[in-house]
C-alpha cells in the first residue's frame, strides 16, 4: 500500500477521535512530503531520518545549541516545555502510522523512537491517573514491550512495573541495588532512595509481576561500572539518565490508540499516581 493511502486508509478506520485526526494528519504529512524531497522510501527509515526531518523545527528553539541527541531535547524540555510537548506530539503521531502499517504487514517492525522523546512531564493541573481502561490498556502495552521494540525491553519493563508500585522516576533512576531484600516467601522489599541520595525512603513490598519482571531482568542486566549499584543501568554500566522513564512511558504508551490519544498525554508521574489496585476515578473528559 502507498504510503499516503496507508495514511487515509488509516486516519478513516474509525478507532481514533475526530481532534486527534485533526492533529496527526497534517503531523504524518509533513513527515511523507519529506521523504518524498529527501528520496527516502517512508517504510524503509532509521531514527537518523527522523531526527533530520525535526531538527528544523526545534533548532529556533536550542539557542544556538545544535541538535544532536538527547542533552540537547533535555534542555528544550527545561527551557520551552510547549516546544517539547509538540515535538513528542509528533513522535506519537508517527509511531502510530507506524503501528498501522505494521497491523497491515507493511513493515517489519515498528520503529522505536524513543531516543527522540523530549520526555517532558507533568502537565499542572490535570488528572494523573489512569481510568481503568486506560490501566489495562498500558498493562496490554507492557506485556507486548518486546525484543523487537527495544534491546534492554525486560530492563523498560521492570522500569514500568516500578511505576505501577508507586515509585516516582527519580526513585527509579537511583534505586540501590543493595537495598533490594528477597524473602523467603519468593517476593522482594525494595527501600526508594530519599532525596539526599544517603538516607533510605519508604519500603515497598514488590507486587508479584514486578518481582517476575525484577527476576527476568536481573540475569541481563549489564555489567556496572566500577562502584556503581544503581539497580537500573544502561550503557556503560552506569545508571539511566533521569528523564529515561518518562521517555519510555510516553513510547510505549504511544503504540495503543486509546493511550496515544489521551489527553494530557500518559507521561511516567500518571502511571505512578495511578498504582496497580487503586481505584482511579472517571479520568479525563472525552
Amino acid at each position: 500500500m502507498d504510503p499516503r493511502a496507508l495514511l487515509d486508509t488509516w486516519l478513516a478506520s474509525g478507532t481514533l477521535r475526530p481532534s486527534t485526526i485533526g492533529r496527526y494528519r497534517p503531523q504524518v504529512d509533513d513527515w511523507l512530503t519529506w521523504c518524498e524531497t529527501h528520496g527516502i522510501h517512508p517504510y524503509h527509515v532509521t531514527i537518523q531520518h527522523v531526527a533530520d526531518w525535526c531538527a528544523p523545527r526545534l533548532l529556533p528553539h536550542l539557542d544556538g545549541r545544535g541538535f544532536n541527541g538527547p542533552d540537547d531535547l533535555a534542555y528544550l524540555a527545561e527551557t520551552s516545555p510547549d516546544v517539547a510537548g509538540t515535538h513528542d506530539g509528533y513522535i506519537t503521531a508517527l509511531t502510530q502510522y507506524y503501528k498501522a502499517a505494521w497491523d497491515r504487514g507493511l513493515i517489519t517492525g515498528i520503529p522505536n523512537l524513543t531516543d527522540l522523546r523530549a520526555g517532558v512531564d507533568r502537565v499542572p493541573d490535570q488528572p494523573q491517573r489512569l481510568t481503568y481502561m486506560e490501566r489495562a490498556a498500558f498493562f496490554a502495552c507492557i506485556g507486548m514491550w518486546g525484543p523487537d521494540k527495544a534491546r534492554h525491553y525486560l530492563r523498560d519493563r521492570l522500569i514500568a512495573y516500578l511505576l505501577l508500585e508507586g515509585m516516582r522516576p527519580g526513585e527509579i533512576v537511583r534505586l540501590d541495588s543493595r537495598h533490594l531484600y528477597p524473602m523467603p516467601d519468593g517476593t522482594y522489599d525494595v527501600r526508594a532512595p530519599d532525596y539526599d541520595f544517603e538516607a533510605l525512603g519508604p519500603q515497598h513490598v514488590l507486587e508479584p509481576l514486578t518481582v517476575s519482571a525484577l527476576k527476568a531482568y536481573l540475569p541481563s542486566r549489564p555489567t556496572p561500572a566500577a562502584g556503581e549499584y544503581a539497580l537500573i543501568l544502561g550503557q556503560g554500566g552506569r545508571p539511566i539518565v533521569s528523564r529515561y522513564p518518562n521517555m519510555l512511558i510516553r513510547q510505549m504508551a504511544s503504540s495503543e490508540p486509546t493511550l496515544a490519544q489521551r489527553q494530557p498525554p500518559v507521561t511516567a508521574d500518571v502511571v505512578a499516581h495511578t498504582g496497580f489496585w487503586d481505584t482511579p476515578p472517571a479520568g479525563p473528559a472525552r
